[in-house]
């Protein structure tokens, strides 16, 4: 079966006594697999290996509710789907469902039962994942949602939400055990879809990135903002700093801050995916997750590691700041 990516939302208050402590005992400190090999199925063990060679993962799971309200809504939840934890009014903590699975006496092990004698036995391993500091008033006005409307029990957005939070929040699912596609499932899927194969954009924005990059671009070439390389003007390009779609007309139209020349031998990349962003005053911050890719790490030392981003300006912080808040692979909340 295919699947497309889903966003979950898991209301987690950390402010509340039990959700911290739950939080500190399997994600703050992941499960150890083989501490729990009595209570965990041969298979179920031998998948978490596979995908969490380390022999350990971050776990989470859902308590089938009052009258199995929560169930219907688990359903809906697969393995590729992204997680975000809400609390306290913000987002805070997300990750890829790695693994999903039913274990209510390991559930009862790791976090014990409610109030109601219930446990969270429906279970699930996370895998890249990374901390976040994301208002939900933004979010609600996002995705259109009642000025009121809060998160209260797990939930499963619509393709369209979790389409836009993707794009606003440039998510890149992580390691999962999604159900390889054959050759005759790959084609039905592209028989099947029936949207446009090539967009045109529109001639005000093809205009608009003409402008910026004139103005970013003084002669024939430029230096990129995060390397510091002097590339001919073919291989830069003018990047956003906030990202595009998230911006106002206003911010749009501020061609001297908006943007900055980033080079295409990877730096626009970096950026654009969370990798590096830079701190108040012009740091190049580095994520902790580049390491799990060995040719990203590397591309960063080399090119980035311990630079001071001279294009940075106090009049172009809160477009660095968006990018730290949104975009940047930060850790994981401990």
């Amino acid at each position: 079966m295919i699947h497309v990516m889903r966003i979950v939302m898991q209301p987690a208050r950390r402010s509340e006594k039990d959700v911290e402590q739950h939080y500190q005992d399997t994600i703050v400190h992941p499960v150890v697999f083989d501490d729990h090999a009595d209570l965990l199925d041969a298979a179920t063990i031998d998948h978490l290996k596979q995908l969490f060679p380390d022999g350990r993962a971050q776990m989470w799971g859902v308590v089938p509710g009052k009258k199995n309200v929560n169930v219907s809504r688990i359903k809906k939840m697969h393995p590729g789907n992204w997680v975000f934890f809400s609390g306290d009014k913000r987002l805070y903590f997300g990750g890829t469902i790695a693994l999903m699975w039913r274990n209510k006496e390991l559930a009862t092990r790791l976090w014990g039962t409610d109030p109601a004698g219930s446990t969270w036995e429906y279970m699930y391993a996370l895998s890249g994942t990374r901390g976040f500091d994301i208002p939900v008033e933004e979010v609600r006005t996002l995705l259109g949602w009642n000025p009121n409307r809060n998160i209260m029990g797990i939930s499963v957005l619509s393709e369209g939400e979790s389409d836009t939070l993707q794009t606003l929040l440039t998510l890149d699912p992580a390691t999962a055990a999604l159900e390889p596609l054959d050759t005759v499932q790959e084609e039905a899927a592209v028989a099947a879809f029936d949207g446009e194969l090539e967009r045109t954009a529109q001639r005000a924005q093809r205009g608009e990135q003409t402008a910026l990059k004139r103005r970013l671009l003084q002669g024939s070439t430029g230096q990129c903002a995060l390397c510091g390389r002097t590339l001919p003007g073919a291989f830069l390009i003018a990047a956003h700093i906030k990202k595009r779609a998230m911006c106002s007309d206003d911010e749009k139209r501020d061609l001297g801050n908006i943007a900055m020349l980033a080079c295409t031998f990877g730096c626009d990349a970096v950026y654009e995916h969370g990798y590096v962003t830079v701190g108040a005053g012009g740091t190049l911050q580095v994520s902790p997750m580049a390491t799990e890719f060995p040719e990203v790490a590397a591309y960063i030392e080399e090119k980035l590691a311990n630079r001071t981003v001279s294009w940075w300006t106090p009049s172009r912080e809160s477009y660095y700041g968006w990018h730290r808040a949104h975009t940047y692979k930060n850790a994981p909340p401990a």
